[in-house]
Formats: structure tokens, C-alpha cells, sequence
């Protein structure tokens, strides 16, 4: 084949542009392969399961198709071609609990998982949030800890507040999150009255590579709206399956719930010596710092056809990222970037891309074959890259990684570098004085006790309890002591 002749471009197996068929994501010429290298790990992933389950987290959920409708206002931060001013782009939305299985009712005290997909022409984009714009912990080796706390106990099979209360106590960067999770928002009333959250902090790159630091923000267009413990208490016995029954049945009757998509923008540099790690999973930005940017609107406004088929089989993933977006230094999305696809290659099949809920609308490209259940072939093109044979070929521009400088140093297990404001209850203390009203506070104080007197927990951990509250606010610590009746505790 003639050298010059047009070849197509490289692609992960989403359809998104490869930044290299040859060359790892390093530190640094000599420096380390970074984890977050998401199409190498692709590639390795998928060859390993060449020859040839209920979800871990999340498992019970529900989900819609829509679209998502730019504005043009994210274009001066953004080079992605779906954020383009008229650009509207097919979507799909999961929202779930975490922790409970398949049977557990909708309306139980969770953090709700809010995952996008949007299908662009430059592949699949996914942003794999929350309704929270925080989580328990910073760094990924704790996450699997974490969900086992929040798990079924191995040997009486049943969940444990005992066991949550005693991680979260033991990890004080949970304070922040347990706040949110006690609080009014711990119990949505429907998936369309709460909000979603990309969470994490996410890079952009615009057209002239100016680069900036983001986080997204989902805003019901429908308004916030909670149950109370005892209202979702009596849903869960009158209808387990209340959220799913809500989100189907507003589509249905054509009342289409809306999003709109606004977003956090930090200048790169600000992040370099910004008070407290930006990167934090565990802490959000000001507002009055940062404000929020209106860049879009997303609306659900179609069922499923087959539930199975096109939302358990729905695979997100945090390392589809689009050109123009890219990670930031937050541990826990670099982690994820690796976690999520893996599980999907285990629960679902190394071809999970193939399904058509997965597919991207964008052309594949990729030197991946094979592997059980794999339906798409490219005929007799090359196997391998390079090839002088016509197969696809990288595009190094196009798909550069938006990536940072990292500070150096040596190699290592280290803990975020602390700054000025880097406590871990300090958002929470803020929280506590000046975000919510007396009903409110009186509902959380309510809901943490009602959640820590649960009969397997023990005397000793309600001690706990109350000094981990009694270093948000004193008030707060003295309101939770006396309602689980334990001893006075010193607050902070």
C-alpha cells in the first residue's frame, strides 16, 4: 500500500481518536507508565481475555434515553466537538443506589449514582458521577474497604450500621460525605428532583490549548425534593420499585425531566497553590470562588425497549473522555479509570463495546480481536500496529492526551500534601453554620441517631459516633450525644 495513501485513524474500542499505537503514557521519558494510560490498559485488558453477574455497587438502577443540547458557552474552555454552540447529542442516563442488590427498595438512605453516556461523533463520551458532589474517601485503595462497610457481613449476611459507623469514624475524610448522606438529600424523592455531579475534577484543554480545571454540576430543572426516613420508610413497604416506577412513568405521559449542565471553571494555574487540594474527592470548590456556568441542558425522553438489553447491560466508564477532556490528578478517578472497564470486561464479557447500547455512533478502529461473543470484524485488516498494510494509524494531534506536569519526586505511597485549609471537617463544620436551617439541622441530627441506634451498634461505637460529630460543631456533637444517650464528649 502507498505510504501517503489516506489510512484510518486509530480508535479505542469506544470509537475515541488513540493518541499512540507505540508509546505509553509516562512521567517523563524515563518515568513510570501512569495506571490512568487507559487505552494501553485497554489493549492489555482485552488481550488477556482474547480466548474464551450482578453489578458490585450500583446494582439496582433504572435509566433513560435522551439527548444533551450545548449551548457554545463551554467552547472558550473546551475543544470537545459535542460542547459546540447547536451541538445535540444522543444520550443515555443510569441513576442507582449503591449499596443494596437488585431486590432492595429505591428509598433507602444511599448516595443515588448518576451516569451518563453521551454518544458523539468523536465517540462515547461517559461522565460517571453521583448526586453528591463529594464521596467518602480520597484515595482508591480505600474503596473497596469502604464497600464492604456497606456491605453484607460474611458471616450473619446482613448489613451492618455497627460496621458503617466504625469505618466512617476510622476515616475522617468521610465527614463531609456522611453530612450529605444523613442529610436532607440522602433520600431523593424521585431520580428526576436531585441533582448530578461529575464530582471529580476533570481537565479541559480549548482549542488554542489554554487548559483548565472543571467540575460539572446537573441541576433538576424539576427542584429538589426528599422524603423523610418515615415517608421513605412506608414507600419502600407500599412500592420498593417507587424511583423506577417514577422515572418510567414521567416519560411515558410525555413529562420529560431536564437537566441543566453548569460547570466550575478553575484556571490551571490556580490549582498549583490553591488553599486546599482541589483534587479532593472529599472537598467541593466555592462558588463564590468559582461560579457556576450554564453550558447545556440534557432531557430524558425515552424508555428503554428492553431493560436487560439497554440498562443492565449499560457499561460507564470514567476513562471514555473525548479530545479536549482529560483526568486531573484526583486519586480516586485515576483509579476508577482502570476499575470500572475491568469489571465490565468481567461482568458483562471482554466485547462489552459490541452491545449495542455500548456501541459509539463513531467508526471503530482498533487492533483489538477476538474474545468470547464478539460479532464485529474488520475483515483482512492487519492485526498488529505498525503495519504497512493498510490498518489504522494513530493520530497524535488530534488525540493528544490532556494530561499535566506532575510536581516530580521520588516514587512512592504518599498522602495528599496537606495545604492551609486541608481538615477534613471543616467543609462539613461549614455546612453545618451556614448552609442549613434549624428544620434541616434538626432532621440530620435525627437521621444520624435514628441510624447509629440500630441494635448492632455497639455502646462503644455510639461513643464514636458523637465524637465524630462533636468536631464539626459542638452543638451538633452535644445534639447527637444526648439522643443516643451516651456520655459528653470533647468537641474539637
Amino acid at each position: 500500500m502507498n505510504e501517503h495513501e489516506q489510512r484510518p485513524v486509530t480508535t479505542t474500542d469506544s470509537g475515541i481518536s488513540a493518541p499512540s499505537d507505540e508509546h505509553s503514557l509516562t512521567t517523563g521519558p524515563a518515568g513510570p507508565i501512569a495506571l490512568h494510560d487507559h487505552y494501553l490498559i485497554q489493549k492489555m485488558a482485552q488481550f488477556n481475555r482474547e480466548r474464551v453477574p450482578e453489578r458490585v455497587v450500583h446494582a439496582k438502577g433504572s435509566g433513560a434515553f435522551g439527548y444533551f443540547e450545548a449551548n457554545g458557552e463551554a467552547e472558550k474552555y473546551c475543544r470537545a466537538d459535542f460542547l459546540k454552540k447547536g451541538n445535540k447529542s444522543e444520550m443515555l442516563a443510569r441513576f442507582s443506589t449503591v449499596a443494596g442488590e437488585q431486590g432492595f427498595p429505591d428509598t433507602v438512605r444511599d448516595p443515588r449514582g448518576f451516569s451518563l453516556k453521551f454518544y458523539t461523533d468523536e465517540g462515547n463520551y461517559d461522565l460517571v458521577g453521583n448526586n453528591t458532589p463529594i464521596f467518602f474517601v480520597r484515595d482508591p485503595s480505600k474503596f473497596q474497604d469502604f464497600i464492604h462497610s456497606q456491605k453484607r457481613q460474611p458471616n450473619t449476611g446482613r448489613h451492618s450500621h455497627n460496621m458503617q459507623w466504625d469505618f466512617w469514624t476510622l476515616s475522617p475524610e468521610t465527614t463531609h460525605q456522611v453530612m450529605w448522606l444523613m442529610g436532607d438529600r440522602g433520600i431523593p424523592k424521585s431520580y428526576r428532583n436531585m441533582n448530578g455531579y461529575g464530582s471529580h475534577t476533570f481537565l479541559w484543554e480549548n482549542e488554542g490549548g489554554e487548559k483548565f480545571w472543571v467540575k460539572y454540576h446537573f441541576k433538576t430543572d424539576q427542584g429538589i425534593e426528599f422524603f423523610t426516613e418515615e415517608e421513605a420508610g412506608a414507600m419502600a413497604a407500599e412500592n420498593p420499585d417507587f424511583h423506577r416506577f417514577d422515572l418510567w412513568n414521567a416519560i411515558e405521559s410525555g413529562d420529560h425531566p431536564s437537566w441543566t449542565l453548569k460547570v466550575q471553571i478553575m484556571p490551571f494555574e490556580d490549582a498549583v497553590d490553591y488553599h486546599y487540594n482541589p483534587f479532593d474527592l472529599t472537598k467541593v470548590w466555592p462558588q463564590g470562588e468559582y461560579p457556576l456556568i450554564e453550558i447545556g441542558r440534557m432531557v430524558l425522553d425515552r424508555n428503554p425497549e428492553n431493560f436487560f438489553a439497554q440498562i443492565e447491560q449499560a457499561a460507564f466508564e470514567p476513562s471514555n473522555m473525548v479530545p479536549g477532556i482529560g483526568p486531573s490528578p484526583d486519586k480516586m478517578l485515576l483509579g476508577r479509570m482502570f476499575s470500572y472497564p475491568d469489571t465490565h470486561r468481567y461482568r458483562i464479557g471482554p466485547n462489552y463495546l459490541q452491545l449495542p447500547v455500548n456501541q459509539p455512533k463513531a467508526s471503530v478502529n482498533s487492533y483489538n480481536f477476538d474474545g468470547p461473543m464478539r460479532y464485529q470484524h474488520s475483515g483482512d485488516q492487519p492485526t498488529y500496529a505498525p503495519n504497512s498494510y493498510g490498518g489504522p494509524k494513530a493520530d497524535p494531534e488530534h488525540a493528544r492526551d490532556t494530561t499535566w506536569e506532575t510536581e516530580g519526586g521520588e516514587i512512592g505511597r504518599y498522602a495528599y500534601v496537606k495545604r492551609t485549609d486541608d481538615d477534613d471537617f471543616g467543609q462539613a463544620t461549614n455546612m453545618w453554620n451556614n448552609v442549613l436551617d434549624d428544620d434541616a439541622k434538626s432532621r440530620l441530627v435525627s437521621n444520624i441517631v435514628g441510624h447509629a441506634s440500630w441494635e448492632d451498634v455497639q455502646p462503644d461505637m455510639k461513643t464514636r459516633v458523637a465524637e465524630y460529630w462533636s468536631k464539626v460543631a459542638p452543638e451538633l456533637g452535644e445534639r447527637v450525644t444526648e439522643g443516643l444517650g451516651v456520655g459528653a464528649v470533647a468537641s474539637r
